[in-house]
C-alpha cells in the first residue's frame, strides 16, 4: 500500500467556533467554540486519567488538561512531564494509562506492551508537532545560519569558539563573539533527544558518527540539564551556551538557528514542521491503528524544517475497564480535535495536524476498547 501523505493545508483552516465530536461511553459529546476552549454538550465522562512523559508536550498538556476539566466537570488529567522515557516505561508497566513521547515505541517496546494493554500491544498516536530549535544565548545575536554538519561539531565539542571559520563561513555579516561554545543537552531519556540525534544521524553523518538515541552519548562533553526547561535555564543562564530544545520553550529568550536545506535556510516556524512532516511515511509493520511516522530527515524541500519532532500520546489498544477506555478514548479525541489543536497551536506555537493525520489519528483512538 502506498504511504499516506500527511499534508497540512486543511488543518490550518481551524475552526474557531463549532460543534466537535467528543466521543466517550459511546456516544457523541460536541466540543469546543472559541479557539483553545471547549464546551461539552452532551454526555460527559468522569475520572482521573494518569499520564507521564514528555516535557515538550508541557505547555500543550497544560491547556489540553484544562480544556477537558471545564468539559467534564467529573473528569481529572493529571500529567507528570518526566520524559519520554520515563512514559513510555510507565505505559509498559502499566503505571500510567497514557504517555506523552517525542519518539514512537520501538519494537521491543511495543513487544513488551502486550503485557499491560492486550494482545495488539499500545498505539502509538500523534498529537503534537513541533519544530526543535537551535537555541543559544550569545550578546546581540537572535539569529545564526547553521547546517547540519556544523551543528553536529558543535555538540560534540569539535567546535570551541562561536567564532570559528566554519561558523562565519556561513555567517559572513554577523558579529561573531570571542566566547567560548558550552553545549547543554538533556540528562535523561528524552525524545527531543531522540529527534535531534535522528537528525543529526541522517543529515550529517560523516559529523555525527553515534547512532540516534533517546539518550545523549556518554563520551560528549558539555554541560546537561533535567527536562525542557531544564537546559532553557541553563542556557538563558551561561553566556555561549546552546542546546536543542522545543521551539515554544526558547521562543523570545534565546538565539535560533536557521537550518540549511537543499541550498537555502530555512527560519524555525510551525508552518516548516508540518511541511518536514508531510514528507514523512508510516512505520512499516504496525498495526492499521498504529500511527508511528518515519520522518525525512534529509529532505531537501524548500521552506521544511526537518529538526522537527511528532509528538505520541501513546495508549493501550486495550484497558482493564470500559469506564478506563472511555475517559482515553474522550480525552485523546478532544486532544486531535480542531479544538484540541488550535488550543495547543495557541499555547505551544505547535502545527495542527493534517485532516489526513487528523481523521485517522480519530480512527485509531475509536478502536480502544475494554476487556470483556
Amino acid at each position: 500500500m502506498k504511504a499516506s501523505r500527511f499534508g497540512r493545508n486543511a488543518a490550518i483552516a481551524v475552526i474557531a467556533a463549532g460543534a466537535l465530536a467528543l466521543t466517550a461511553c459511546g456516544s457523541d459529546n460536541a466540543t469546543g467554540t472559541a479557539a483553545g476552549s471547549q464546551t461539552a454538550t452532551g454526555p460527559k465522562v468522569a475520572g482521573t486519567l494518569t499520564g507521564i512523559g514528555s516535557s515538550a508536550q508541557g505547555a500543550a498538556m497544560d491547556v489540553w488538561k484544562t480544556n477537558f476539566a471545564s468539559a467534564n466537570q467529573g473528569a481529572n488529567v493529571q500529567y507528570s512531564p518526566d520524559g519520554s522515557g520515563a512514559g513510555r516505561k510507565a505505559i509498559i508497566d502499566g503505571s500510567a494509562q497514557f504517555a506523552g513521547s517525542d519518539a514512537y515505541l520501538k519494537d521491543e517496546e511495543l513487544a513488551a506492551s502486550k503485557a499491560k494493554c492486550g494482545p495488539d500491544g499500545a498505539l502509538n498516536i500523534p498529537v503534537y508537532i513541533s519544530p526543535i530549535a537551535v537555541a543559544f544565548n550569545l550578546p546581540d545575536l537572535k539569529e545564526l545560519k547553521l547546517d547540519a554538519p556544523t551543528v553536529a561539531k558543535i555538540f560534540r565539542g569539535e567546535i570551541a569558539k562561536w567564532n570559528d571559520p566554519a561558523i562565519a563561513a556561513l555567517n559572513p555579516d554577523a558579529k561573531l563573539p570571542d566566547l567560548k561554545v558550552t553545549p547543554v543537552n538533556r540528562s535523561d531519556d528524552s525524545g527531543t533527544t531522540q529527534n535531534f540525534t535522528d537528525y543529526l544521524a541522517a543529515a550529517a553523518p560523516e559529523a555525527w558518527t553515534d547512532k540516534a538515541s533517546g539518550v545523549w552519548p556518554a563520551s560528549l562533553k558539555g554541560e546537561n540539564a533535567k527536562g525542557t526547561s531544564g537546559v532553557v535555564k541553563t542556557v538563558t543562564d551561561t553566556p555561549g551556551a546552546v542546546t536543542y530544545a522545543d521551539d515554544s520553550a526558547v521562543s523570545g529568550k534565546l538565539g535560533i538557528a536557521q537550518i540549511k536545506v537543499g541550498n537555502s535556510f530555512t527560519k524555525i516556524s510551525a508552518e516548516a514542521a508540518a511541511k518536514a512532516v508531510d514528507a514523512g511515511k508510516p512505520v512499516e509493520g504496525r498495526s492499521a491503528n498504529d500511527l508511528s511516522i518515519k520522518l525525512d530527515r534529509k529532505t531537501t524541500i524548500e521552506g521544511a524544517y526537518p529538526v522537527v519532532l511528532v509528538s505520541f500520546h501513546v495508549v493501550c489498544s486495550t484497558y482493564d475497564t470500559k469506564e478506563t477506555a472511555d475517559l482515553v478514548k474522550a480525552f485523546e479525541s478532544y486532544v486531535v480535535s480542531d479544538a484540541g489543536q488550535q488550543a495547543a497551536a495557541e499555547a505551544a506555537k505547535s502545527a495542527p495536524l493534517s485532516k489526513t493525520l487528523q481523521d485517522k489519528a480519530k480512527k485509531s483512538i475509536e478502536s480502544i476498547k475494554a476487556k470483556s
